[in-house]
């Protein structure tokens, strides 16, 4: 019979051992799980009826979860915006706009790449479009291979960490924070991985001039008042999605699953209205129920629910009605949902079996106090606090050779929350401890889809580079922007403020409503032997 205090180390090795085998994650856990409770039950560490709560965690915390409702909406608006258009408009633009200066390709592919993780929220889709408009043009201009899959790769990947991420709402779901604090705190880190990418390649612009020049004049097809609109084009609606998604979201007029299906319904309206085929009524009815709404925004904070409001009301949904009719007769527009459909269904039912088969490892694993032994094999790590980390930074890097964020997320993430709470409290304090916690592994995160050989954007990239480019230009392109988000990581752990400065602080209770009553002591006797015969004579 297996001892008591081999089950917590023995699961763990297995649940790394059949996270590397490169079985289905989903259901290599669900065995481990239900194999490693049969065996506790034979060693008598709990009863049978134990089990009992892998259904009531599976329906109660999976099924019944609304935040993780945002999944399927996310993913399905960057389904529909990688395909509607949008990143050749603002490619184009930024690249006339920024094409003359040394670098400037590089540049406008860091910034699209920064402003389209905004809105689409997936890798695949972010790489696959950039590189199919932006490869072939910096080719054309003598851009150094490397340098130009390098940085269309690294560009994808930024998605991962700017708000809206999806990886962001996973995390905050493992982690039981807000989503809200998530994309507070990533707001800052976001920026510096910007800045660094481009600092780098201002540093190549004057060491290795070749490698990034610059656009001729003669290339430049638009000036003046075609550019702006060229860029604008692109912009405007983006920054109207990304308000529409943050904005209310930061504001608190919406939850994160209502602002995912805001996202959602706007990213086909945003897909509608560059289709060719809408015609000038259907550009109408979208004034129109602009109009609408307006005024239905302005009388619901006048008069709520007053006979004006409710008109304005009707009117704004007669128009997204007839929309979604032209959206329904336009067959292209009706494929492009189908296909944002399918991609959606398959990642949500991936997310689902990936949580249900962690939901039977985890209620084993606790049930056999694998919590506490976690828990003091990694605060008794030499180093404290630094040393945590380092080995936590370490270990989700290596994993992330060989697993998807998804996987990571759901299985490794909730089993070190308990112990980082407790280690980086005393640091940041115990509100940001695990929002700290959870943007810096969504940084460490994203170079899973960078590092050679594995990194999913390498494979994106090869499938649709020209083939006169070898693989090898592409791993060791991928490299220094590897080792820029490296130094991202570490200067996370080291300036946690970047994370913290927009948070919240900590709400302290008012110190001038606090009172302290004592209770009042009796007068003592004068005499305390006379008090004494005094109260025996009345007896």
């Amino acid at each position: 019979m297996i001892p008591a205090e081999w089950f917590p180390p023995l699961m763990f090795a297995g649940l790394v051992l059949f996270m590397l085998s490169g079985y289905p994650v989903a259901f290599a856990l669900s065995a481990l799980g239900l194999a490693s409770g049969l065996a506790a039950i034979q060693a008598g560490l709990f009863e049978p009826a134990f089990l009992q709560a892998i259904p009531g965690r599976i329906f109660g915390s999976i099924l019944s979860n609304e935040l993780l409702l945002a999944i399927p909406f996310f993913t399905f608006m960057g389904a529909i915006l990688e395909r509607c258009g949008l990143a050749e408009d603002m490619l184009d633009g930024m690249g006339q706009l920024l094409g003359p200066i040394r670098g400037g390709l590089g540049y406008s592919v860091i910034l699209v790449g920064f402003i389209l993780g905004a809105v689409t929220g997936t890798v695949a889709a972010q790489v696959i479009a950039m590189a199919l408009i932006a490869l072939p043009v910096m080719m054309r201009y003598r851009y150094d291979r490397r340098y130009a899959t390098g940085v269309l790769a690294a560009s994808g990947t930024i998605t991962q960490l700017v708000p809206p991420s999806l990886m962001l709402v996973v995390l905050a779901d493992q982690l039981g924070k807000s989503v809200g604090d998530l994309y507070l705190g990533a707001w800052g880190p976001s920026i510096l991985q910007v800045l660094l990418f481009a600092a780098y390649t201002f540093v190549l612009s004057i060491v290795k001039p070749h490698w990034v020049p610059a656009v001729p004049p003669e290339a430049r097809t638009l000036r003046g008042r075609a550019l702006l609109a060229k860029c604008l084009r692109g912009i405007v609606p983006t920054a109207a999605l990304i308000f529409l998604v943050l904005g209310t979201l930061l504001l608190g007029l919406a939850t994160p699953t209502e602002s995912g299906a805001m996202g959602a319904v706007g990213a086909i309206l945003i897909a509608t209205l560059r289709h060719p085929e809408l015609g000038r009524a259907g550009r109408r009815a979208f004034a129109f129920t602009i109009a609408a709404t307006g005024v239905a925004a302005i009388a619901g904070i006048l008069a709520f629910k007053s006979p004006a409001f409710q008109a304005a009301i009707a009117a704004s949904y007669a128009g997204a009605a007839f929309l979604a009719a032209r959206t329904i007769a336009i067959a292209p527009l009706r494929g492009l949902i189908r296909q944002a459909f399918e991609s959606t269904m398959r990642i949500t039912a991936m997310v689902v079996f990936i949580l249900i088969g962690s939901t039977c490892f985890s209620v084993v694993f606790q049930g056999v106090n694998g919590g506490p032994w976690l828990e003091h094999w990694l605060t008794g790590l030499p180093g404290g606090v630094w040393g945590f980390l380092l080995f936590v930074n370490l270990f989700v890097f290596f994993l992330a050779f060989f697993l998807d964020f998804f996987e990571i997320a759901f299985i490794i993430v909730p089993l070190l929350a308990p112990v980082a709470k407790a280690v980086l409290a005393p640091v940041v304090g115990e509100d940001a401890a695990l929002v700290w916690f959870g943007v810096m592994l969504c940084v460490n995160l994203q170079t899973s889809f960078m590092h050679p050989p594995f990194g999913f954007a390498l494979f994106y990239l090869r499938g649709v580079a020209p083939k006169e480019i070898p693989s090898a230009d592409i791993y060791w392109g991928a490299v220094p922007f590897v080792g820029l988000q490296l130094l991202l990581v570490a200067l996370v752990i080291a300036f946690p403020a970047q994370v913290t400065m927009f948070l919240d602080p900590p709400k302290a209770a008012p110190t001038d409503s606090i009172r302290i009553e004592l209770p009042s002591e009796e007068a003592r006797p004068e005499d305390p032997d006379a008090e004494l015969q005094r109260l025996l004579e009345r007896k």
